[in-house]
């Protein structure tokens, strides 16, 4: 259970962004990823350093607008971030010990989506669904 909720709780996240039209997809998880990095911020578990972390993130985010790449990009940074965290004992969610090391097997999953484009569920059911030829095509 703690590794299959946590890639069920990415896969979620990105069926129902998935959901959301160009470019307001890509603008969210912005937005998203951008507030990944400033999770951490209230708990202090690495101290000063959860700082920098929040510039970095933001700096990504700004990149994030334009590009799936660099919001790709920011889900392995707050992986790494979270690994670091799940290390020290100071948890995403206080009060959910293992609540770190869940977010460090789910945001791989969204990043893996975001770097491969953050394609959307009916662009991807037309490419499945097989194509019948028109009446009179040969």
């Amino acid at each position: 259970m703690t590794i299959l909720v946590p890639l069920l709780i990415g896969a979620l996240y990105v069926g129902l962004s998935a959901l959301i039209r160009e470019p307001h997809r890509r603008h969210v998880n912005a937005v998203m990823v951008g507030g990944a990095g400033a999770a951490y911020l209230s708990g202090g578990g690495v101290g000063a350093w959860e700082f920098p972390f929040v510039a970095l993130m933001v700096y990504v985010a700004w990149r994030g607008l334009r590009s799936w790449t660099w919001i790709g990009v920011g889900w392995l940074l707050h992986t790494a971030w979270d690994v670091l965290h799940h290390l020290k004992g100071a948890p995403i969610i206080p009060f959910v010990p293992g609540s770190s090391h869940g977010c460090a097997i789910c945001d791989p999953v969204i990043a893996l989506w975001c770097l491969t484009g953050g394609w959307s569920v009916t662009e991807q059911l037309h490419r499945l669904r097989p194509r019948h030829p028109e009446p009179g095509e040969g």
